[in-house]
């Protein structure tokens, strides 16, 4: 809870100075009047009032937040107490937090939408969402809509993690085994070709000196590596595999249009909803000059026909911005684009399987037979 210093006069007419814990000041204002203080001033202390402010929480969290706080709502329970609720439930300190920022700004008089965001814990998508909820009377529909859209985006990355985790660990253990191979077989290997005073195969040559590579360059490599991915990492730089472009496109469409439909469908306006979903594609300029394209008085399927986007799509959209169901449309666009990303999904993992497997057997097969190629010629020189 945030803490107020105060100052005022107490039972006995003396002035006098202090702290106080309160969720408000008008509950710091409540507690030091049963404590026979007269308040004259009183105001939050700004280091208490900067811990109230938290990082973004995760996706997990958002929806939690979402179905508990529409169920708590439905169920006729008023919003500061349903936000008390949530912040006992949480076990996690950094969703406690938020919650009790969100639950000390609404008692100060503060709306639910601002309190979300000034609190720095929850997506702008989300507050812009339960302000136009709250406009229109449909919070508790609105929370359920951006609950749904979040556990499509929590499904959508953990299908992609799991689509993925099997070639990081192909390609970890393949690094590791020819790694170890060259920079630990090979040199003890090496000083018996050395003593055989004979020219060695084109194979052998190779693998000793990669190996001689390795041994001798490969530790600064590595550490070189690290720690640019560890300054990437920081600066938010993203890495893409360059074969994969088609799928992150239709993954972005799935995101980008099941989220405007939430938006669409909660109240907001097209022009506006398309701002804002525009921050979940890395790429946000296409939907801003649709946006533009839109203010200025395109019809929005021809604004996606001018943005490059595919015929498929803008067919949808145009059926249905002309029978007047434009959110529904949307759903539908993003429930096929999430369809055809998740086969492909599927196909990319079926094929990086036998890969992966073909190029680490090559690899080993390769060290094997260069290091056995001069033993056979020695042999055959023996007979």
């Amino acid at each position: 809870m945030p803490h107020f210093n105060y100052s005022g006069y107490d039972a006995k007419g003396k002035q006098t100075k202090g702290a106080i814990e309160a969720s408000s000041s008008t509950q710091a204002v409540e507690r030091l009047t049963e404590r026979g203080v007269v308040v004259v001033d009183i105001a939050q202390t700004e280091a208490k009032a900067a811990k109230l402010r938290v990082k973004l929480m995760p996706l997990d969290a958002h929806i939690m937040f979402c179905r508990s706080l529409a169920s708590y709502l439905r169920s006729g329970l008023p919003l500061a107490d349903a936000l008390k609720v949530l912040g006992k439930q949480s076990r996690d300190k950094r969703v406690a937090a938020a919650f009790s920022a969100v639950l000390s700004a609404v008692e100060g008089g503060k709306k639910f939408h601002t309190a979300l965001a000034d609190s720095g814990a929850f997506r702008e998508t989300l507050w812009r969402v339960v302000e136009s909820g709250e406009q229109s009377g449909t919070l508790i529909a609105v929370l359920e809509q951006a609950a749904e859209q979040f556990k499509m985006e929590e499904v959508l990355r953990r299908k992609i993690r799991g689509a993925m985790t099997y070639p990081i660990v192909m390609v970890t253990v393949g690094i590791g085994v020819v790694g170890f191979l060259l920079s630990y077989v090979v040199p003890k290997i090496a000083t018996l070709f050395e003593d055989m005073e004979q020219t060695l195969p084109l194979p052998t040559r190779i693998l000793m000196f990669m190996a001689d590579s390795v041994n001798s360059f490969g530790l600064p490599v590595l550490i070189i590596l690290f720690i640019a991915w560890f300054i990437m990492r920081r600066r938010g730089v993203k890495f893409y595999v360059p074969f994969m472009g088609g799928l992150r496109e239709r993954l972005t469409i799935s995101l980008v249009s099941t989220h405007l439909s939430t938006l669409l469908k909660s109240g907001i306006p097209l022009v506006q909803g398309l701002r804002m979903a525009s921050s979940m594609d890395t790429n946000p300029k296409r939907w801003l000059d649709i946006a533009d394209m839109v203010k200025a008085g395109h019809r929005f399927d021809k604004a996606l026909e001018k943005g490059g986007f595919p015929e498929e799509i803008v067919y949808v959209v145009r059926v249905g911005e002309m029978g007047g169901d434009l959110a529904e449309a949307l759903t539908n666009v993003g429930q096929n684009s999430w369809e055809i990303a998740q086969g492909q999904m599927e196909r990319i993992a079926t094929l990086l399987e036998p890969v992966m497997v073909l190029t680490l057997g090559l690899s080993v097969g390769f060290i094997v037979v260069a290091i056995l190629m001069p033993i056979f010629n020695l042999s055959g020189m023996v007979k």
